[in-house]
């Protein structure tokens, strides 16, 4: 595991009805975090067979995983969310829309890509409002930073992309310089992904008063 994490474990207390999703869902749909440690450990085990995949990093209460995993049937998505409870109403979201093509883990997403995920094996990856880590001496803690964006470039398959929103000015500026350092990648600032469902996130930084900045970058 990495020194510096780009995020903390909070509490993991189950609302009743997060208890009962996760009673309903999680031998199906959630890979626990010491199978990852069992030699022969394969993703496509988990899903039942073989699909181009796409991997969310911090998929919050899942209101933009279920939608986009419905719409995409045809592709497995690997949601890393390490908040618990945030897994469990996740999995009532992913129900709802009908998505069986979603499995959760809540290991570390830089260990997971660098040791899960085969070079050139994503077709996708999702950054939907990831941590800010707003205070100055935290910025060190922000996922987006130049070692994880030559690693993202390793997993992306030519030509797939990696989308990215935030509602933090100073993190879009930030993700903008690194990304458009890393050879592998190409892309920038776009107009926002409509298929993407606005969540509470993107809600919560509008009432602040906060521009919404979506990115998207294409492995070369």
């Amino acid at each position: 595991m990495r020194e510096v994490l780009s995020y903390s474990r909070r509490g993991s207390r189950f609302t009743p009805q997060q208890a009962e999703a996760w009673a309903a869902h999680h031998e199906d749909w959630v890979i626990p975090d010491e199978a990852v440690d069992a030699p022969g450990f394969r993703l496509v085990d988990w899903f039942g067979r073989e699909a181009p995949l796409i991997v969310e990093i911090g998929s919050g209460v899942g209101e933009a995983t279920g939608p986009l995993a419905a719409a995409r049937p045809a592709y497995d998505v690997l949601a890393l969310e390490v908040w618990r409870p945030g897994v469990a109403s996740s999995l009532a979201q992913v129900a709802a829309a009908g998505a069986t093509n979603v499995r959760f883990c809540s290991v570390d997403a830089v260990w997971m890509l660098e040791n899960l995920v085969r070079p050139d094996g994503l077709a996708e990856l999702w950054t939907f409002f990831p941590d800010p880590w707003p205070k100055t001496r935290h910025h060190k803690r922000r996922l987006v930073n130049r070692r994880f964006a030559a690693l993202a470039g390793t997993r992306l398959a030519p030509g797939a992309l990696w989308r990215l929103a935030t509602d933090w000015v100073d993190y879009a500026d930030q993700m903008v310089s690194v990304l458009d350092a890393e050879p592998a990648l190409t892309g920038g600032v776009v107009p926002r992904w409509e298929d993407r469902p606005v969540t509470k996130f993107e809600r919560k930084g509008i009432e602040a008063g906060r521009p919404i900045t979506d990115l998207s970058y294409t492995r070369m």
